[in-house]
């Protein structure tokens, strides 16, 4: 494998790292809550395409659109159902919520396992053209379309937040839910509206980066992990911040088992979380409180 092709390997990489901690981010902005569950909400994204392809006959868009508001579904009913009915016998303790998300994530995989199997599915592409020639090397049609897809999900995220009411009160909530609460904000629609929308980005990236290596039921968990250390690098201080992050987890991903083979990616990954969580628990981009 040429230097060019694992450039691209990791940026394919860092992309999708990216895009799931951008799920993140704007519950986190939104919400003030770590959705945990951002991996299996991809999961499903992904698998259930495929499945719906290969067993059902369907058509590739139409399984897409199935999949991803499933997805979405499952994001409203995790803010309705779970994390607003714990914080509230709680008081809005945070621990309970996280605690009962970490038993969504699990809950989504075993459900995905029982509706579509428990083996590894190949991935299907929404759109079929040539190979792009890049240099020495080819860019598969599936990756052309996660790199440019990456590219407009954070410009519009960036301008969404910036530049709409909804996105000003987003960042509004997720800076204080009580104070908001007490300024007359709509806090439980921001908050539906912020898991929502990651749900519908987490379904979307699951099912472009599936024909990357194929999608199974226990994908989710491990996706959930490379997301949250995604925005844990990047941190909260941009829109652009968990791009920066997963950019930063795809050339360990790539170049780490290229260089000393094996599964050393894992403890490459391990230690860029521990030299973070010790030195710099912030990420590379702080947000600023203006006094």
């Amino acid at each position: 494998m040429g230097q060019l092709q694992l450039w691209l390997s990791a940026l394919e990489m860092g992309c999708f790292f990216g895009l799931l901690a951008l799920a993140y981010y704007l519950v986190l902005v939104g919400a003030g809550f770590f959705n945990f569950a951002i991996g299996p909400y991809a999961m499903v994204g992904g698998l259930c395409t495929s499945y719906l392809v290969l067993y059902e006959d369907m058509n590739v868009w139409a399984a897409a659109a199935v999949a991803v508001l499933a997805s979405a579904a499952l994001a409203v009913v995790t803010e309705l159902a779970v994390v607003r009915q714990v914080q509230r016998r709680a008081g809005r303790g945070e621990l309970p919520a996280l605690v009962a998300v970490a038993a969504v994530l699990f809950a989504i995989q075993q459900l995905g396992g029982y509706l579509f199997g428990y083996t590894t599915l190949p991935g299907q592409n929404l759109f079929t053209f040539d190979p792009v020639p890049i240099g020495d090397t080819i860019a598969q049609p599936s990756t052309v379309v996660l790199l440019g897809f990456t590219v407009v999900a954070f410009a519009a995220a960036a301008l969404w937040i910036r530049s709409t009411r909804t996105g000003r009160l987003l960042r509004a909530v997720g800076d204080s839910t009580h104070a908001a609460g007490l300024l007359g904000l709509p806090v439980n629609r921001i908050r539906l509206i912020a898991f929502l929308v990651s749900g519908l980005l987490a379904g979307i990236t699951g099912l472009l980066f599936a024909p990357k290596a194929g999608v199974s039921s226990l994908s989710g968990l491990s996706w959930a992990l490379s997301g949250f250390l995604a925005m844990v690098v990047g941190g909260t201080g941009s829109v652009w911040a968990p791009l920066a992050g997963g950019l930063l987890l795809g050339l360990v991903e790539v170049f780490v088992p290229y260089y000393f083979g094996g599964q050393s990616h894992v403890y490459g990954l391990l230690l860029v979380a521990l030299l973070f969580f010790a030195f710099k628990p912030n990420g590379l981009f702080v947000r600023r409180i203006r006094a």
